[in-house]
Protein backbone atom coordinates (compact mmCIF):
# COMPACT_ATOMS: atom_id res chain seq x y z
CA UNK A 1 0.00 0.00 0.00
CA UNK A 2 1.10 3.48 -0.53
CA UNK A 3 2.26 5.62 2.37
CA UNK A 4 0.62 8.96 3.63
CA UNK A 5 2.35 11.47 2.50
CA UNK A 6 2.91 14.81 4.96
CA UNK A 7 4.12 17.57 3.75
CA UNK A 8 7.74 19.32 5.06
CA UNK A 9 8.68 22.97 4.49
CA UNK A 10 12.29 23.56 3.63
CA UNK A 11 13.42 27.26 3.82
CA UNK A 12 17.17 27.31 2.59
CA UNK A 13 18.72 30.04 1.05
CA UNK A 14 20.24 29.07 -2.52
CA UNK A 15 21.96 32.52 -3.38
CA UNK A 16 22.75 35.55 -1.66
CA UNK A 17 25.86 35.88 0.94
CA UNK A 18 26.08 32.68 2.29
CA UNK A 19 24.43 30.87 -0.33
CA UNK A 20 27.02 27.90 -0.30
CA UNK A 21 25.72 27.32 3.62
CA UNK A 22 22.30 27.45 2.43
CA UNK A 23 22.60 24.76 -0.46
CA UNK A 24 24.70 22.60 2.13
CA UNK A 25 21.76 22.59 4.12
CA UNK A 26 18.91 22.07 1.82
CA UNK A 27 21.67 18.87 0.51
CA UNK A 28 21.59 17.15 3.49
CA UNK A 29 17.69 18.05 4.25
CA UNK A 30 17.02 15.82 1.11
CA UNK A 31 19.07 13.42 1.58
CA UNK A 32 17.18 12.60 5.31
CA UNK A 33 13.66 12.67 3.12
CA UNK A 34 15.03 10.41 0.72
CA UNK A 35 16.52 7.73 3.43
CA UNK A 36 12.94 8.30 5.26
CA UNK A 37 11.01 7.65 2.31
CA UNK A 38 12.51 4.49 1.50
CA UNK A 39 12.99 3.00 5.04
CA UNK A 40 10.33 0.49 5.87
CA UNK A 41 10.47 2.00 9.54
CA UNK A 42 8.63 4.33 8.83
CA UNK A 43 4.51 4.20 7.61
CA UNK A 44 4.93 7.70 5.86
CA UNK A 45 6.78 9.80 3.39
CA UNK A 46 7.68 13.31 3.33
CA UNK A 47 6.60 15.37 0.81
CA UNK A 48 9.14 18.81 0.56
CA UNK A 49 8.25 21.96 -0.18
CA UNK A 50 11.49 24.12 -1.15
CA UNK A 51 11.62 27.48 -0.59
CA UNK A 52 14.38 29.70 -1.77
CA UNK A 53 14.63 33.28 0.70
CA UNK A 54 17.52 34.01 -1.53
CA UNK A 55 19.47 35.47 1.52
CA UNK A 56 17.06 38.31 2.03
CA UNK A 57 16.13 38.44 5.42
CA UNK A 58 12.45 39.69 5.33
CA UNK A 59 11.88 36.82 2.35
CA UNK A 60 11.78 33.87 4.70
CA UNK A 61 8.96 35.58 6.58
CA UNK A 62 6.87 35.73 3.04
CA UNK A 63 8.61 31.80 2.40
CA UNK A 64 6.93 30.31 5.40
CA UNK A 65 3.93 32.60 5.51
CA UNK A 66 3.26 31.03 1.30
CA UNK A 67 4.23 27.46 2.69
CA UNK A 68 1.89 27.43 5.54
CA UNK A 69 -1.14 28.96 3.69
CA UNK A 70 -0.70 27.07 -0.02
CA UNK A 71 0.88 23.81 1.04
CA UNK A 72 -0.53 23.60 5.13
CA UNK A 73 2.51 22.44 6.31
CA UNK A 74 2.75 21.85 10.03
CA UNK A 75 6.68 21.54 10.22
CA UNK A 76 9.28 23.82 8.39
CA UNK A 77 12.90 23.49 9.14
CA UNK A 78 15.22 25.82 7.81
CA UNK A 79 16.78 29.40 8.58
CA UNK A 80 20.47 29.95 8.98
CA UNK A 81 20.93 33.30 10.61
CA UNK A 82 19.79 34.57 13.78
CA UNK A 83 17.86 37.45 11.72
CA UNK A 84 15.97 35.05 9.25
CA UNK A 85 15.05 32.66 12.35
CA UNK A 86 13.70 35.99 13.97
CA UNK A 87 11.64 36.56 10.75
CA UNK A 88 9.63 33.59 10.90
CA UNK A 89 9.23 32.89 15.07
CA UNK A 90 5.94 35.24 14.78
CA UNK A 91 4.17 33.02 11.90
CA UNK A 92 4.76 29.87 13.31
CA UNK A 93 3.58 31.13 17.25
CA UNK A 94 0.63 32.60 15.45
CA UNK A 95 -0.18 29.74 13.70
CA UNK A 96 0.93 26.96 16.05
CA UNK A 97 3.74 25.29 13.60
CA UNK A 98 6.85 23.98 14.56
CA UNK A 99 10.30 25.56 13.13
CA UNK A 100 13.28 23.07 13.38
CA UNK A 101 16.57 25.43 13.67
CA UNK A 102 19.30 23.76 12.51
CA UNK A 103 22.00 26.20 12.85
CA UNK A 104 24.03 27.02 16.04
CA UNK A 105 22.63 30.18 17.54
CA UNK A 106 23.56 32.80 20.62
CA UNK A 107 21.02 31.87 22.69
CA UNK A 108 19.05 33.76 25.01
CA UNK A 109 15.95 32.41 23.50
CA UNK A 110 13.28 29.78 23.74
CA UNK A 111 9.97 29.40 21.97
CA UNK A 112 7.51 26.45 22.12
CA UNK A 113 6.80 26.27 17.95
CA UNK A 114 10.79 26.29 17.80
CA UNK A 115 13.22 22.84 18.54
CA UNK A 116 16.58 23.93 18.69
CA UNK A 117 18.95 21.11 17.10
CA UNK A 118 21.87 23.91 16.55
CA UNK A 119 24.35 24.13 19.55
CA UNK A 120 23.61 26.54 21.89
CA UNK A 121 25.97 29.10 23.25
CA UNK A 122 27.47 26.42 25.99
CA UNK A 123 28.39 24.26 23.82
CA UNK A 124 30.18 26.40 21.58
CA UNK A 125 31.29 30.25 23.13
CA UNK A 126 31.83 28.73 26.34
CA UNK A 127 34.47 26.20 25.80
CA UNK A 128 36.16 27.66 23.07
CA UNK A 129 36.69 30.96 25.30
CA UNK A 130 37.81 28.94 28.06
CA UNK A 131 40.16 27.45 26.10
CA UNK A 132 41.18 30.67 24.81
CA UNK A 133 41.85 31.62 28.29
CA UNK A 134 43.51 28.89 29.35
CA UNK A 135 46.04 28.40 26.74
CA UNK A 136 46.32 31.38 24.67
CA UNK A 137 45.48 34.95 26.27
CA UNK A 138 42.85 36.54 27.80
CA UNK A 139 43.37 40.13 24.98
CA UNK A 140 41.19 39.34 22.14
CA UNK A 141 40.31 41.39 18.82
CA UNK A 142 36.88 40.63 17.65
CA UNK A 143 35.59 40.61 13.90
CA UNK A 144 32.13 40.02 13.28
CA UNK A 145 29.45 40.47 10.67
CA UNK A 146 26.74 42.93 12.06
CA UNK A 147 23.81 41.48 13.60
CA UNK A 148 21.83 39.17 16.51
CA UNK A 149 24.37 35.73 16.35
CA UNK A 150 27.91 38.29 16.62
CA UNK A 151 26.33 40.94 18.81
CA UNK A 152 25.33 38.40 21.46
CA UNK A 153 27.93 35.91 20.85
CA UNK A 154 30.40 38.69 21.23
CA UNK A 155 28.73 39.70 24.47
CA UNK A 156 28.90 36.53 26.25
CA UNK A 157 32.77 36.64 25.15
CA UNK A 158 32.91 39.88 26.59
CA UNK A 159 31.39 39.00 29.87
CA UNK A 160 33.69 35.87 30.33
CA UNK A 161 37.09 37.71 29.30
CA UNK A 162 36.28 40.28 31.81
CA UNK A 163 35.24 38.37 34.72
CA UNK A 164 38.54 37.02 33.97
CA UNK A 165 40.72 39.88 34.27
CA UNK A 166 40.99 40.18 30.39
CA UNK A 167 40.18 42.55 27.86
CA UNK A 168 37.98 42.77 24.55
CA UNK A 169 40.90 44.79 22.44
CA UNK A 170 38.19 45.87 19.92
CA UNK A 171 35.01 45.08 18.35
CA UNK A 172 34.80 45.51 14.29
CA UNK A 173 32.33 44.34 12.75
CA UNK A 174 30.85 44.72 8.96
CA UNK A 175 26.99 44.38 7.11
CA UNK A 176 26.07 40.70 6.27
CA UNK A 177 27.68 39.95 2.51
CA UNK A 178 30.17 43.38 2.82
CA UNK A 179 33.82 42.35 1.42
CA UNK A 180 35.86 45.36 2.55
CA UNK A 181 37.73 43.55 4.79
CA UNK A 182 41.45 45.62 4.56
CA UNK A 183 40.85 48.38 7.23
CA UNK A 184 39.82 45.25 9.89
CA UNK A 185 43.00 43.38 8.82
CA UNK A 186 45.56 46.75 8.60
CA UNK A 187 44.12 47.40 12.79
CA UNK A 188 44.73 43.98 13.43
CA UNK A 189 48.13 44.30 12.07
CA UNK A 190 49.17 47.51 13.82
CA UNK A 191 47.66 46.46 16.82
CA UNK A 192 49.16 43.03 16.64
CA UNK A 193 46.45 41.44 19.28
CA UNK A 194 47.13 37.60 20.92
CA UNK A 195 44.33 35.83 19.12
CA UNK A 196 40.90 37.10 16.85
CA UNK A 197 37.83 35.44 17.34
CA UNK A 198 35.83 36.03 14.00
CA UNK A 199 32.11 35.83 14.11
CA UNK A 200 31.99 37.13 10.32
CA UNK A 201 29.40 34.83 7.85
CA UNK A 202 29.50 33.25 4.31
CA UNK A 203 31.56 35.30 2.09
CA UNK A 204 32.68 37.99 4.66
CA UNK A 205 34.56 35.66 6.35
CA UNK A 206 35.92 33.53 3.49
CA UNK A 207 37.50 37.28 1.76
CA UNK A 208 38.29 38.00 5.67
CA UNK A 209 40.82 35.09 6.28
CA UNK A 210 42.10 34.90 3.44
CA UNK A 211 43.40 38.51 3.56
CA UNK A 212 44.40 37.97 7.13
CA UNK A 213 46.42 35.14 6.35
CA UNK A 214 48.24 37.14 3.84
CA UNK A 215 48.77 39.78 5.54
CA UNK A 216 50.49 38.60 9.16
CA UNK A 217 52.12 36.20 6.01
CA UNK A 218 54.36 40.08 4.88
CA UNK A 219 54.04 40.74 8.58
CA UNK A 220 56.24 37.94 9.73
CA UNK A 221 53.51 37.21 12.32
CA UNK A 222 51.38 34.54 13.55
CA UNK A 223 48.08 35.47 14.74
CA UNK A 224 45.53 32.51 16.12
CA UNK A 225 41.99 32.49 14.91
CA UNK A 226 38.97 31.24 16.90
CA UNK A 227 35.30 30.77 15.27
CA UNK A 228 31.98 28.76 16.21
CA UNK A 229 31.03 28.29 12.87
CA UNK A 230 33.87 27.51 10.55
CA UNK A 231 33.28 23.98 8.61
CA UNK A 232 35.15 21.78 6.39
CA UNK A 233 33.33 23.39 3.28
CA UNK A 234 33.82 26.71 4.20
CA UNK A 235 37.47 25.72 4.43
CA UNK A 236 37.97 24.52 0.84
CA UNK A 237 36.11 27.72 -0.04
CA UNK A 238 39.25 29.83 2.02
CA UNK A 239 41.75 27.79 0.23
CA UNK A 240 44.42 25.25 1.65
CA UNK A 241 46.96 27.42 2.82
CA UNK A 242 45.11 30.17 4.23
CA UNK A 243 42.58 28.18 6.16
CA UNK A 244 45.09 26.35 8.36
CA UNK A 245 45.09 26.72 12.12
CA UNK A 246 41.91 27.79 12.46
CA UNK A 247 40.55 26.81 16.08
CA UNK A 248 36.94 26.08 15.81
CA UNK A 249 34.44 25.20 18.43
CA UNK A 250 31.50 22.60 17.21
CA UNK A 251 29.31 20.06 17.90
CA UNK A 252 30.31 18.41 15.20
CA UNK A 253 33.00 18.04 12.33
CA UNK A 254 33.77 15.19 9.65
CA UNK A 255 36.42 13.44 10.99
CA UNK A 256 35.16 12.37 14.29
CA UNK A 257 35.35 8.86 14.39
CA UNK A 258 32.34 7.40 15.31
CA UNK A 259 30.09 4.20 13.47
CA UNK A 260 27.12 6.40 12.68
CA UNK A 261 29.35 9.31 11.55
CA UNK A 262 31.51 7.20 9.11
CA UNK A 263 28.22 5.78 7.68
CA UNK A 264 26.83 9.03 7.07
CA UNK A 265 29.80 10.99 5.64
CA UNK A 266 30.11 7.47 3.46
CA UNK A 267 26.78 8.01 2.33
CA UNK A 268 26.83 11.83 1.72
CA UNK A 269 30.34 11.28 -0.57
CA UNK A 270 28.46 8.52 -2.75
CA UNK A 271 25.34 10.99 -2.96
CA UNK A 272 27.08 14.62 -3.35
CA UNK A 273 31.09 13.48 -4.72
CA UNK A 274 34.08 11.98 -3.26
CA UNK A 275 35.42 15.39 -2.93
CA UNK A 276 32.61 17.19 -1.07
CA UNK A 277 32.31 17.54 2.70
CA UNK A 278 29.14 17.54 5.03
CA UNK A 279 29.45 20.54 7.15
CA UNK A 280 28.25 21.33 11.30
CA UNK A 281 24.87 22.79 9.87
CA UNK A 282 24.52 20.69 7.03
CA UNK A 283 24.81 17.52 9.33
CA UNK A 284 22.33 18.91 12.42
CA UNK A 285 19.68 19.86 9.05
CA UNK A 286 19.71 15.83 8.20
CA UNK A 287 19.43 15.46 12.56
CA UNK A 288 16.73 17.68 12.28
CA UNK A 289 14.90 15.80 9.71
CA UNK A 290 15.70 12.45 11.59
CA UNK A 291 14.17 13.88 15.00
CA UNK A 292 11.19 15.14 13.53
CA UNK A 293 10.74 11.97 11.52
CA UNK A 294 10.93 9.33 14.95
CA UNK A 295 8.57 12.05 16.68
CA UNK A 296 6.08 11.46 14.13
CA UNK A 297 6.55 7.97 14.01
CA UNK A 298 5.94 8.26 17.91
CA UNK A 299 3.44 10.13 18.11
CA UNK A 300 1.21 8.51 16.04
CA UNK A 301 0.52 11.73 14.10
CA UNK A 302 2.01 14.99 12.65
CA UNK A 303 -0.03 17.15 14.71
CA UNK A 304 2.83 19.82 16.54
CA UNK A 305 1.46 19.41 20.24
CA UNK A 306 1.81 15.66 20.12
CA UNK A 307 4.87 15.63 17.81
CA UNK A 308 6.74 18.35 20.28
CA UNK A 309 5.60 16.01 23.13
CA UNK A 310 7.31 12.90 21.36
CA UNK A 311 10.04 14.26 20.69
CA UNK A 312 11.09 15.28 23.85
CA UNK A 313 13.81 13.11 25.81
CA UNK A 314 13.93 10.74 22.53
CA UNK A 315 17.12 9.73 21.96
CA UNK A 316 18.60 9.26 18.36
CA UNK A 317 22.29 8.37 17.91
CA UNK A 318 23.24 10.78 14.75
CA UNK A 319 26.41 11.22 12.98
CA UNK A 320 27.07 13.88 16.09
CA UNK A 321 26.59 11.48 18.31
CA UNK A 322 23.60 10.85 21.02
CA UNK A 323 21.11 13.28 20.42
CA UNK A 324 17.78 14.48 22.05
CA UNK A 325 15.74 17.50 23.00
CA UNK A 326 15.36 18.48 26.49
CA UNK A 327 11.91 19.40 27.15
CA UNK A 328 12.39 22.06 29.65
CA UNK A 329 13.76 24.51 26.69
CA UNK A 330 12.86 22.24 23.32
CA UNK A 331 17.06 22.76 22.74
CA UNK A 332 18.80 19.81 22.19
CA UNK A 333 21.42 17.65 24.48
CA UNK A 334 24.87 17.83 22.42
CA UNK A 335 28.78 16.93 22.71
CA UNK A 336 30.66 20.17 22.56
CA UNK A 337 34.70 19.37 20.98
CA UNK A 338 37.46 21.74 19.55
CA UNK A 339 39.35 20.95 16.47
CA UNK A 340 42.15 22.89 14.70
CA UNK A 341 41.94 22.84 11.06
CA UNK A 342 45.08 21.19 8.84
CA UNK A 343 46.11 20.47 5.65
CA UNK A 344 43.49 18.64 3.50
CA UNK A 345 40.53 21.24 4.10
CA UNK A 346 39.73 18.91 7.37
CA UNK A 347 39.52 19.63 10.85
CA UNK A 348 41.95 17.80 13.80
CA UNK A 349 39.39 17.26 17.24
CA UNK A 350 41.61 17.62 20.43
CA UNK A 351 39.03 18.03 22.63
CA UNK A 352 35.55 16.97 23.22
CA UNK A 353 33.11 16.75 26.19
CA UNK A 354 32.55 13.36 27.96
CA UNK A 355 29.13 13.32 27.33
CA UNK A 356 26.42 15.01 25.97
CA UNK A 357 25.62 18.54 27.70
CA UNK A 358 22.57 19.69 28.77
CA UNK A 359 21.84 22.84 26.58
CA UNK A 360 22.05 26.03 28.60
CA UNK A 361 20.68 29.07 26.40
CA UNK A 362 20.71 31.58 28.71
CA UNK A 363 24.07 30.37 30.43
CA UNK A 364 22.11 30.34 33.95
CA UNK A 365 24.82 27.54 35.09
CA UNK A 366 27.74 29.65 33.99
CA UNK A 367 29.95 29.43 36.37
CA UNK A 368 32.12 32.79 35.35
CA UNK A 369 34.31 32.20 38.24
CA UNK A 370 35.63 28.79 37.42
CA UNK A 371 36.76 29.96 34.24
CA UNK A 372 40.29 31.71 33.08
CA UNK A 373 42.88 30.23 35.72
CA UNK A 374 45.59 33.18 34.87
CA UNK A 375 46.99 35.49 38.07
CA UNK A 376 45.51 38.69 36.30
CA UNK A 377 41.69 37.24 37.56
CA UNK A 378 39.94 39.27 38.67
CA UNK A 379 39.26 39.33 42.55
CA UNK A 380 35.94 40.19 41.93
CA UNK A 381 34.60 38.02 39.48
CA UNK A 382 31.10 37.02 39.88
CA UNK A 383 29.75 33.34 39.89
CA UNK A 384 26.82 34.14 37.66
CA UNK A 385 26.69 36.40 34.36
CA UNK A 386 26.37 39.59 35.29
CA UNK A 387 23.77 40.74 32.55
CA UNK A 388 20.79 37.94 31.55
CA UNK A 389 18.19 39.10 28.90
CA UNK A 390 15.64 36.85 26.63
CA UNK A 391 16.78 38.32 22.49
CA UNK A 392 13.24 37.86 20.76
Amino acid sequence: MKKPSIPLGLVFSQSGPYAMMGRQMQKSALMAVEEINESDDFDFTFAPHLRDPGGVVAAYHTACADLIREERVDHICGCYTSASRKQVIPIVERTERLLWHPARYEGFESSDNVIYVGAAPNHTVVPLVRHMLDEISSEVFCAGSNYVWTWETNRVLREIVTSAGGRVIAERLLELGDTAVDHIVSEIIDRRPPVVFNTLVGESSYVFVRALHEATTRAGLTIPMLSCSLCEPELKLIGSAASIGCITSSAYFESIDIPENRAFVARWKKRYGPHSSPSVDGQSTYVCIMLLARAIRRAGSAEVTAVRRAAANHRYDSPQGPTWVDPDNNHCFLTPRLARSVRGCQFEIFWEADAPERPDPYLSNLDLAAIGTGPQKSNDAMSKPKHLRIVK
